[in-house]
């Protein structure tokens, strides 16, 4: 089946959200367990494991959870909020690593009579920092990860990726260009050299995904 991220998700009794990010053992490279987003907000997102979901068939990918949306709200949370001080890390979890994470500093502004900075006594040197829980030894993928190719270019983002019945991942799918020339390739597993959280490096060279086949994007981007 085709994960494609931002494809809506639905419940056996209705819509539930779209498919934000996806958790992967970077060992075994499977795919273990859905992010899913109810309507755009990622601080109720959920993280569905991937046994409860089946691709609907049709024109338009989407995916059903075998699960009510009632059911599905009590799955676990992923985002978690920390307050600390600039060079902290939240506590380690014998359960849970961090994966997508978002940092916001608390910015200050001062200087003297001659023009140098200085730091005003009200300067709170902690950050606020969200960021995803997912399960110990695991990576998670959104649609903004980055790729790079062998040779250090950046290639574009991640779009989506298609899975086999066992769950594992056999090709990913790359998002190149911008705009009206967005173009995928559909890149095999085997020419992945590592994926980490929010992150996807390959075997091959720039030149050598140029060369690959590719179609146009034709569904619109929110």
């Amino acid at each position: 089946m085709r994960l494609e991220l931002g494809s809506p998700v639905n419940c056996t009794d209705g819509p539930f959200g779209e498919l934000a990010d996806i958790v992967v053992d970077p060992t075994k490279r499977t795919v273990t367990h859905l992010v899913v987003e109810p309507h755009h907000d990622h601080g109720q997102a959920r993280l569905a494991p991937i046994e409860l979901a089946t691709v609907e068939e049709g024109q338009s990918p989407a995916l059903t959870l075998s699960c009510s949306t009632e059911e599905a709200g009590r799955l676990e949370l992923v985002q978690e909020y920390a307050y600390l001080r600039i060079g902290e890390v939240p506590d380690k979890d014998p359960k849970w690593d961090i994966g997508v994470e978002s940092v916001l500093a608390h910015p200050y502004y001062g200087g003297d009579a001659i023009g140098y900075e200085t730091i005003p006594p009200d300067w709170d040197p902690h950050v606020s920092m969200t960021y995803d829980r997912i399960p110990k030894g695991e990576v998670e993928i959104r649609r903004a990860s980055e790729v790079t190719s062998a040779d250090g270019h950046d290639l574009g983002r991640v779009d989506g990726f298609v899975v086999a019945d066992d769950d594992a991942i056999t090709h990913f799918v790359l998002e190149r260009g911008h705009l009206w020339g967005r173009r995928e390739v559909t890149i095999p597993m085997s020419a992945v050299a590592h994926v980490h959280t929010d992150a996807v490096t390959l075997t091959l060279t720039k030149d050598e995904v140029g060369d690959l086949p590719s179609v146009h994007v034709h569904r619109w981007r929110g």
